[in-house]
């Protein structure tokens, strides 16, 4: 921007009104940590409010507008580490939208003009922490909610995007055929229809091109494996990799568009073995393989619909002994896999939108909104341990599909109580994995006679212990009752006697409640003995510091 350029700018800037949140005059300049934050800021309220930059502008009074000029020389100022200034901001922002810093005179006084670009489809942090603007106040966006929604809904469609340097010449005709086949089964009436369409009007009617031009998503469905350079820096691949039982990596696989044909062929290599009996050995009543096809496929093509390819990651399905877990990066846009699954209807954004589009009338992934809900209701149906969805990393998914029975008393409770609903055996799939359940959701098992314990220590109730053969399990769990208990030190001291505190340990403690802490199972050992000492039962022929218990004449 030559100096003609920069001065009508910053007289349009200077009419803003005062409390314009992705402007910000100031006097002097910040030091280096405060003025990646004001970047940070500005970029995520100009993305808020629309605009196509922010600016911070130094040597002028924030109210008034008044030139004052500033001292502030940001190509010789040093950011932390005394690394150069620019720099480091720039490596602070993530991701780095960009910004241009501008050094000129006005008014015959030199200032300084920050102009940055706004967020896209996420907040900008600066070194992890995300900015915003509120009036005339910075402060941390995650305070913001509202705000933050807003900028996340702020997409482009990278999978919609025109490849300027693709061409038909780029796609791969097995693929095409493959495509046209499966929109015919998608959608069976238009079958003769779709025979007379060529292939770019084909590709428009399923969402993956632009008139005559060729997508991103166009690319990863249909392109030759060569044709993934074309979108770098975006990665398109599917890695596999086998390990075994200590985590060691014993093969691997990768696979390139034409995803269309590869997802079978990541698939085809997954060992996916037949299960005939329970942990115990008793015969499963049907035979039935670790992984449902159905599941796998849609948890695969999920990772291709809903990848975040500009971040340059790659999609990775790790295959081990008794689970596949399968990666892509990328925020889970709706929050938290129970949204998905509680409301049962498409989401409002998407992060592909073009690209999921294409996969929904290709019949590569389920009706929008359902997918994940149906690979729920399979894996119940099978008796198996529903699937895990990991988000504790902000920009990456892993979902986990067990290829094993996780807890035997689980899956017979599931064979027996076939009237559970969905979100029942979800509450009950966290029980056999220890996850902490809500207070709410405990009430509600409690209510259908599901669970027993002390809160967070649950297990399953006696109800569903003796439908589901796990008596003795619930038992351990929940112990005996206490004459069971005295009439075992009776018997110990009537047949041993004297015995000291720690012979009756050795009887008791393995008995006693497996719910109950070390210290619990003490206090209830003392508490056993104190009780048959008052009816006059038993006496300490001891000491208190080393009791002799013995029956009373």
């Amino acid at each position: 921007m030559d100096q003609a350029s920069l001065i009508a700018l910053l007289n349009r800037l200077r009419k803003e009104p005062v409390e314009t949140e992705w402007l910000e005059f100031k006097v002097s300049h910040l030091d280096a940590q405060h003025l990646g934050e004001y970047l940070s800021a500005l970029a995520n309220s100009a993305c808020v409010h629309g605009k196509p930059r922010g600016y911070l502008i130094f040597g002028f009074e924030n109210k008034t507008r008044e030139v004052v000029g500033t001292t502030f020389n940001p190509q010789q100022e040093k950011g932390k580490g005394n690394q150069d200034l620019m720099l480091w901001l720039s490596k602070g922002l993530q991701p780095n939208t960009g910004f241009e810093c501008y050094e000129f005179e006005t008014e015959e006084r030199h200032v300084v003009l920050f102009e940055v670009i706004p967020a896209l489809d996420r907040p900008v942090k600066f070194y992890d922490k995300a900015w915003i603007r509120i009036g005339s106040s910075k402060t941390l966006l995650a305070n913001h909610s509202e705000k933050e929604r807003i900028i996340w809904q702020r997409r482009v469609d990278w999978s919609g995007q025109i490849c300027e340097k693709a061409s038909p010449a780029d796609l791969d005709i097995e693929a095409i055929q493959k495509a046209r086949q499966e929109y015919k089964v998608k959608f069976p009436a238009k079958a003769t229809e779709v025979d007379t369409w060529d292939d770019i009007t084909f590709f428009n009617k399923i969402g993956i091109a632009i008139k005559e031009s060729i997508t991103n998503g166009t690319l990863l469905l249909l392109g030759k494996p060569e044709s993934a350079a074309l979108i770098s820096p975006a990665v398109a691949r599917i890695t596999w990799v086998l390990k075994d039982e200590q985590n060691q990596e014993k093969d691997y696989e990768h696979f390139d568009p034409p995803f269309i044909l590869n997802v079978d062929r990541v698939l085809a290599r997954i060992r996916n073995l037949t299960i005939r009996q329970l942990p115990s050995g008793t015969l499963f009543p049907i035979e039935i393989r670790q992984y449902d096809s159905w599941v796998l496929r849609e948890a695969l093509h999920n990772c291709i619909a809903h990848q975040d390819y500009s971040l340059g990651g790659r999609i990775n399905m790790v295959e081990m002994p008794d689970q596949l877990i399968l990666t892509n990066v990328g925020s889970f846009l709706p929050g938290n896999v129970e949204n998905v699954i509680k409301r049962d209807a498409p989401m409002e954004v998407y992060r592909n939108p073009s690209l999921s589009q294409a996969m929904v009338n290709l019949n590569m992934i389920d009706t929008q909104g359902g997918g994940i809900k149906r690979m729920f209701q399979t894996q119940m149906k099978r008796f198996f341990p529903l699937p895990d969805y990991n988000l504790s990393d902000p920009i990456r998914v892993v979902v986990t599909i067990r290829g094993t029975i996780l807890n035997e008393q689980y899956t017979r409770m599931l064979m027996e109580r076939t009237d559970l609903d969905l979100w029942a055996v979800i509450l009950l799939d966290k029980i056999q994995k220890g996850i902490k359940i809500e207070h709410g959701e405990h009430a509600r098992l409690k209510k259908l006679g599901l669970v027993e314990g002390r809160y967070p220590n649950l297990y399953i109730s006696a109800r569903v212990a003796a439908v589901t053969n796990q008596k003795a399990r619930h038992i351990r769990q929940r112990g005996f009752d206490r004459q069971y208990y005295k009439d075992l030190i009776i018997e110990l001291i009537r047949q041993h006697g004297p015995v000291s505190r720690k012979e009756i340990d050795a009887l008791l403690i393995d008995k006693l409640p497996e719910a109950l802490l070390p210290k619990q199972k003490d206090s209830m050992v003392h508490n056993l003995l104190m009780a048959l000492r008052i009816e006059g039962i038993i006496r300490n022929a001891g000491t208190r510091q080393s009791p002799k218990w013995i029956i009373v004449k």
